[in-house]
């Protein structure tokens, strides 16, 4: 028994001798449970970042930079899909191009004149437009060398082909039964610019097959038929009249009802050349575009790589910051340990402080991506979208690169014993 006359009774009370051998509870200090209050965590773990706002904010913007490029990348690919899907839609997919392709020895193939009134009488058949080459060339003025011909072609066209093509006139008016007959033409998009002409005027004129024609028009971009785009178009009568076109048709534009595509596709080249249908090409304009869109996914691989890449660099930027800032602050380690912060504590700090900084950085990131998607697909006139995956992801990869980062330096604090750490104050 201790000196003192107490005893200690195995359930853990304190026995008193004397007073008939009765027992009183003697109450003990209750200490933490080891667990910092969340708003505790984030102050102390806070403390690093504020005492050192450059070098933490350098260490933030390789992580920002990395998920500003997931995001543009993903917020792009989705405005440039959503942009392609209305302008599909305004195209439309019904449009199919009837050409002409080769005979048996190579050379290149004739459609009859009939073709576009045979195509017409196809019953799901709603439009038939048809340009046809033209052996001319076309130049600003006389005065150009005939070399200089700017990979331009000369067609003559029906007069009803904007409107089946979905393309407007940006400038002046198209052919009509009157000009078709007369050495007028109608300047593509892509032909206006590299003829040097913006504006249509009364007596705006090009050479033309050895004369002058006058410019009635300017047509928009054709994006199912860019073969327009760098044409000069003639009417059917004119081109025969002044250019020696025999009248065969070239190409032949054909709108169907939008559920018989498939059925209207597979008898147009039987009955656009009964009797040489291997020598018909048929195809649909719109799949193109489809193409376009799958090289654009491809693309978006490459980005997201980079983008990966530079987040990869961010997070080895913040695993950098967190091991000097553990050598640093050896005296903030050891003092807390001393005041009774647990190992657990001193280890929770870093990797709080750790993924506060990368989710500092992710949050940037994620503002700095959305921005530029807004401001691109602002001046391509898409639709502004941002995948949730896109800003969530980010903001998680730049979570899980912290944790990942400030795993080993919040190890190695935790592991740093108070007396060492105290000899460095």
């Amino acid at each position: 028994m201790p000196a003192s006359g107490r005893s200690v009774h195995p359930s853990g009370r304190v026995r008193r001798a004397g007073l008939r051998g009765r027992t009183r509870p003697v109450t003990t200090a209750s200490f933490p449970t080891g667990r910092l209050p969340f708003a505790d965590l984030l102050r102390v773990s806070s403390v690093g970042l504020r005492t050192r706002r450059l070098r933490a904010a350098l260490s933030a913007l390789g992580i920002a930079i990395g998920v500003a490029s997931i995001v543009a990348v993903l917020g792009l690919s989705a405005s440039s899909q959503a942009g392609l899907l209305a302008e599909i839609d305004r195209l439309g997919t019904n449009m199919l191009t009837v050409s002409a392709g080769k005979d048996l020895s190579g050379a290149a193939a004739e459609l009859p004149l009939t073709a576009p009134g045979m195509i017409s009488r196809i019953g799901p058949v709603e439009q038939v437009q048809s340009t046809g080459a033209v052996e001319a060339k076309v130049y600003r003025s006389p005065l150009v060398p005939d070399v200089n011909t700017n990979a331009l072609t000369v067609q003559a066209t029906s007069l009803r082909l904007p409107e089946i093509v979905r393309t407007g006139v940006l400038r002046g008016r198209f052919l009509n039964a009157a000009t078709a007959n007369e050495p007028a033409a109608v300047l593509g998009y892509v032909a206006a610019q590299r003829l040097g002409m913006d504006r249509v005027w009364l007596g705006r004129r090009v050479w033309l097959g050895g004369r002058w024609f006058s410019v009635v028009g300017i047509l928009g971009p054709a994006a199912l038929a860019p073969e327009i785009d760098g044409s000069v178009l003639v009417g059917y009568p004119a081109a025969m009249r002044y250019l020696g076109f025999d009248g065969h048709p070239s190409t032949i534009y054909v709108r169907s009802t939008t559920d018989q595509v498939e059925n209207v596709h597979a008898v147009l080249a039987a009955t656009a050349d009964p009797e040489h249908p291997g020598q018909v090409t048929v195809s649909n304009p719109s799949d193109a575009l489809v193409v376009r869109a799958a090289a654009r996914s491809a693309l978006n691989g490459l980005f997201l790589g980079l983008g990966a890449v530079a987040l990869l660099v961010g997070g080895v930027g913040v695993a950098n910051t967190m091991v000097v800032s553990v050598l640093e602050r050896r005296s903030e380690i050891g003092l807390r340990r001393a005041l009774g912060a647990t190992r657990g504590h001193i280890r929770v700090q870093f990797l709080a402080e750790a993924v506060l900084l990368a989710g500092l950085g992710g949050a940037v990131g994620v503002a700095a991506g959305v921005l530029a998607t807004t401001a691109y697909a602002a001046t391509r006139h898409w639709a502004v979208v941002v995948p949730p995956e896109a800003w969530a992801g980010g903001v998680g990869a730049a979570v899980a690169i912290g944790v990942v980062a400030g795993l080993v330096p919040a190890l190695r604090a935790a592991r740093m014993q108070p007396t060492e750490a105290l000899r460095t104050v």
